[in-house]
């Protein structure tokens, strides 16, 4: 049965119901979250400091202890570099520097290759460094308690300014899946991780996951990939063809985005129905600024949609 695609005449209600909902939350989560992301991003700041002396010793064999520290120098430069650019800059592996920002050595290279990726970005970060900002380093001195205090005050603005919009956007989509696990454990449905090596149809009545890899034939339909499902739903009495509900949690804060995105769901989609037929059902779980524009086309993709303002159109979609 349809949910909402079907219903045009009450979208721009709808659009209207799902902005001031995701603005009230924006305006009383987002500066908390940003708050306490800066808290980590301090530690992680004065980590860099006490590993390169003050600035004064970035070497690969510090990367090499502190992998992790990578996203950090990355703000000491001025301007500040984003990943793919040192990437570029230091002619390394694609991959390479978001294996080392995640604290990891690569696994599979060897000692020598290695050892010329971490000069290459010691040499890069070298000679873009802020030195107006760690300007210490000219003398080759300790600085004063009042400069260190302000080069890491400015390095964590701007690593926080580099990470806001992820940290809003983890944010919401914790908050969303909350939402779902409350309507769901209202109802009587239990949490519980589905394993990926078992069919989806054997996934047990009543029950629900987050965050599940879904196998699909890639689009080429030439090997099998797993898609992140952010939630996989069995309902208590199960659709005729076995197969959970799946659900995608979607939020946006300007309609712009959410525009540039939408054939992201349109491919996972045919993908899905390639794979297991086209009565697999993937519905997405709306909140913010989600146009008629973006509905439309989600509804010629033969999508559907629950909204974060009125979940229980879950009732609806079978749940």
């Amino acid at each position: 049965m349809p949910i909402n695609a079907d219903k045009p005449l009450m979208w721009r209600a709808d659009v209207f119901a799902s902005v001031t909902l995701y603005n009230e939350w924006f305006l009383d989560a987002a500066p908390r979250a940003y708050r306490e992301t800066r808290k980590v991003v301090v530690n992680d700041v004065e980590d860099l400091f006490a590993a390169t002396t003050e600035m004064r010793s970035i070497t690969p064999d510090v990367i090499r202890k502190r992998p992790e520290i990578v996203a950090t120098l990355r703000m000491a430069t001025a301007p500040p570099i984003a990943r793919d650019r040192l990437t570029g800059l230091a002619s390394l592996p694609n991959g390479f520097v978001k294996k080392l920002e995640s604290g990891n050595l690569p696994g599979r290279m060897s000692a020598a290759d290695l050892d010329k990726h971490l000069e290459s970005i010691c040499s890069v970060i070298d000679e873009l460094l802020d030195r107006g900002l760690f300007d210490w380093l000219d003398g080759n001195r300790a600085p004063d308690p009042q400069q260190r205090e302000l080069a890491a005050v400015v390095v964590s603005d701007r690593r926080c300014g580099a990470v806001a919009d992820p940290i809003v956007r983890n944010a919401q989509e914790t908050r969303q899946l909350g939402v779902i696990e409350d309507w769901l454990v209202a109802r009587g449905y239990t949490k519980r991780q589905h394993p990926g090596s078992q069919s989806l149809e054997s996934m047990p009545r009543g029950t629900f996951s987050f965050r599940q890899n879904v196998p699909v034939r890639s689009e080429d339909g030439q090997r099998t990939i797993n898609m992140p499902i952010d939630a996989v739903i069995q309902p208590h009495t199960p659709f005729p063809n076995g197969f959970p509900l799946l659900v995608e949690a979607k939020s946006a804060g300007d309609f712009t985005n959410t525009n540039k995105r939408r054939k992201e769901e349109a491919t996972k989609i045919r993908q899905l129905r390639s794979t297991y037929g086209n009565d697999i059902r993937l519905v997405l779980f709306l909140c913010g600024y989600f146009d008629a524009g973006y509905l439309g086309y989600e509804a010629s993709e033969g999508l559907d949609w629950v909204w974060e303002h009125r979940p229980d159109d879950f009732a609806i979609a079978g749940l």
